[in-house]
């Protein structure tokens, strides 16, 4: 485990997300996931969090991080094996 508080924000038809979330599944790593076409208030709490509804976003500690590899590399760094 990282040691830090995480939250995945992704779309199911977003390719970028699914590149994440490949990678993670590939690498088993787990954390909290929401997928932001399941609510509004979902849609809002990333907007709230980092300003806009780009996804895939990787929350850490309350820190908005977008693209999709630098979620992978920051994931890869936190989550070795």
């Amino acid at each position: 485990m990282s040691g830090h508080d995480l939250v995945l924000y992704f779309k199911p038809t977003c390719p970028f997300c699914n590149k994440v979330l490949s990678f993670m599944q590939e690498k088993n790593i787990r954390i909290p996931s929401k997928n932001i076409d399941a609510s509004s208030e979902t849609r809002q709490e990333l907007k709230t969090i980092g300003g806009k509804q780009q996804v895939p976003c990787l929350v850490i500690d309350g820190q908005a991080m977008y693209e999709s590899d630098d979620i992978i590399h920051w994931l890869d760094e936190h989550f070795e094996r």
